[in-house]
């Protein structure tokens, strides 16, 4: 098969799920909602508490300093939970019987997953601007300059394309759409043992441990040190490490699932 014919029924079934969000607007607000409440959250209940505690090179002591220390970690907390939709929406077309349709027609396999992954990478993008809209309005302010932003916005998408490719295979994998909605809710919890909303130096031993060696610190820390305009550290490479390891493992594991599927 060309490769011409497989851009082509790429984006034939990323505007089957633009269609889809389309139609059912209700999960992508739940999903974009749910970083915001938290937003609100630790900045109007415990921003004043949590922001007094931060070091010194954070201006720690009011909410506005404590806002600008959790952004990152919510940006990167609305990617996962976009990610988590695109789970359900996979567990949908897997249990609805359409991705053994589909495997009948000639139409290139891949581009069944590349659909759901482009669709989710464009709906991450909307709901981060929407998100980070929403930290600009609640008073984050920023030294970064266009090269940093560009590169956080990079350092997103990488992100959201290495979640993407793993929660469709857990979408796949699930026998139903409860299960696929349950599964990846990790992601959302994974947060809130890294850097993202207290310094890991704050943590008991055992604890700060595993939250200077999971995936998200060097994520959120990279991010952070990209949109505040501070030098990146060695986070940054560990931070592309990682995507780059979910993404080929997720991508490998899917690609397995939907080939399995006995054709219709």
């Amino acid at each position: 098969m060309s490769a011409t014919h497989t851009v082509r029924d790429s984006a034939t079934m990323l505007r089957r799920n633009l269609v889809h969000v389309r139609r059912y607007p209700s999960l992508s607000v739940m999903l974009v909602a749910q970083p915001i409440l938290f937003l609100l959250l630790f900045v109007f209940v415990f921003g004043g508490t949590l922001g007094a505690g931060l070091p010194g090179q954070h201006g720690g002591g009011d909410r506005i300093d404590y806002l600008v220390y959790i952004t990152p970690g919510i940006l990167i907390m609305t990617v996962a939970s976009v990610a988590l939709g695109t789970a359900i929406s996979a567990a949908t077309d897997m249990t609805t019987g359409i991705i053994a349709r589909f495997r009948t027609m000639d139409i290139a396999r891949v581009s069944v997953l590349t659909g759901h992954v482009l669709g989710a990478v464009i709906r991450t993008g909307v709901a981060v601007v929407v998100v980070a809209a929403f930290t600009f309005l609640l008073g984050f302010r920023s030294d970064a300059g266009p090269a940093d932003w560009l590169g956080a916005v990079a350092l997103l998408l990488l992100i959201a394309f290495a979640l993407t490719w793993l929660t469709v295979g857990m979408g796949l994998a699930a026998d139903s759409v409860e299960t696929a909605s349950n599964t990846p809710l990790f992601l959302m919890i994974l947060p809130f043992v890294s850097s993202a909303f207290v310094p890991t130096d704050a943590m008991p031993p055992g604890v700060r441990q595993f939250a200077e060696h999971q995936p998200f610190t060097p994520m959120i820390n990279t991010l952070r040190d990209l949109v505040t305009g501070a030098p990146t550290s060695s986070d940054l490479w560990v931070a592309i490490g990682w995507c780059v390891l979910i993404a080929l493992l997720g991508y490998l594991w899917s690609r397995r699932l939907f080939l399995r599927v006995p054709a219709k």
